[in-house]
């Protein structure tokens, strides 16, 4: 496969799910903001946005629909939601011959659908995010069900799970942190509600309660988003995705220059099988979900060392 084509899949499956993810950490704590009785908006709020990386000129500053407005269709924010799905629609049209019918009119009427609404009405909050989240949901769906999981769907695989590990490991990295260098104590019910968030962040909550039931506990929900093997938001099952996607692009182009790669990728995904969540709660848990986000950064840079950006001579030498 022609790396340009490689680069537009990779970033086309990325951008929607980095406007996946911001939407819902939107949506989480839209709906915390309903609770007063506990944790303060302005602490919500800056969490929020240090689990989004900081987003460039986005500050909480009381204003509930300006926030909103900022990480959701504001075109001059890189990062909004808007920004993602304008940048997935660009790399897929570089690459239209790729994708289905069906793949290109999901992604079209989602382009046309944030572009065109303004954010200034009241179904906004209500309607346009849970609608933008369903676009974004029946491209994947459309993509697995119709597209050829060959090369091109690997590279899809690994941009949409390789961007779930960072942000779900920076997510918890966050919360981590804010739980331990927060001095007041919260009331037990308001740390319910905090625990609650945190799930729904990850799209976790019934995942977990179908295999802990409704016993919100810190440690058995850091378990269950960082080393559960069988739930796809979590970070080992991310992991997992994206070794055996990459093994399958590793086997298909018989890159032996591209080992180190797979050496990287399996480091990562060793290091989470053999986890035990005590282990790393006795330790440095900030470190060890901090390396983890530095781990993904390595990864996709050796992904375009050895599959975007490779010399000429590395080609011929394999």
């Amino acid at each position: 496969m022609l790396s340009r084509v490689s680069d537009c899949l990779y970033w086309l499956s990325r951008y929607l799910e980095r406007a996946e993810h911001t939407l819902r950490l939107l949506d989480v704590n839209v709906g915390l903001m309903l609770d007063r009785s506990s944790m303060s908006a302005d602490r919500r709020w800056k969490r929020a946005l240090q689990a989004l990386g900081n987003p460039p000129e986005v500050e909480w500053e009381g204003d509930l629909y300006k926030i909103a407005y900022r990480l959701t269709l504001d075109g001059s924010n890189e990062s909004s939601v808007k920004s993602c799905i304008m940048l997935a629609r660009e790399n897929a049209r570089q690459v239209r011959e790729q994708l289905s019918t069906e793949q290109w009119q999901r992604l079209n009427r989602l382009f046309h659908q944030v572009t065109s609404h303004q954010g200034n009405s009241e179904d906004f909050l209500v309607e346009f995010m849970p609608s933008v989240l369903d676009g974004i949901h029946l491209f994947q769906g459309v993509t697995d069900s119709l597209m050829s999981h060959g090369e091109g769907w690997q590279f899809i695989q690994v941009g949409r799970f390789l961007e779930r590990a960072s942000a779900t490991a920076l997510l918890i990295e966050v919360y981590h942190r804010d739980r331990l260098t927060t001095p007041d104590r919260l009331s037990e019910h308001a740390e319910q509600i905090e625990l609650i968030g945190l799930l729904r962040s990850c799209t976790a909550f019934e995942g977990y309660c179908k295999v802990y039931t409704a016993d919100l506990n810190y440690t058995r929900i850091l378990e269950f988003i960082l080393l559960n093997p069988e739930f796809p938001h979590s970070i080992r099952y991310s992991i997992d995705t994206v070794n055996a996607a990459l093994e399958a692009i590793h086997k298909d182009a018989g890159r032996q220059w591209a080992d180190d790669l797979m050496r990287l990728t399996g480091r990562l995904q060793s290091s989470l099988s053999f986890m035990q969540i005590s282990d790393m709660l006795e330790q440095d848990a900030g470190e060890f979900l901090r390396t983890i986000v530095r781990q993904c950064h390595q990864i996709h840079d050796l992904i375009y060392a050895r599959y975007i950006h490779y010399s000429v001579q590395m080609a011929l030498a394999d």
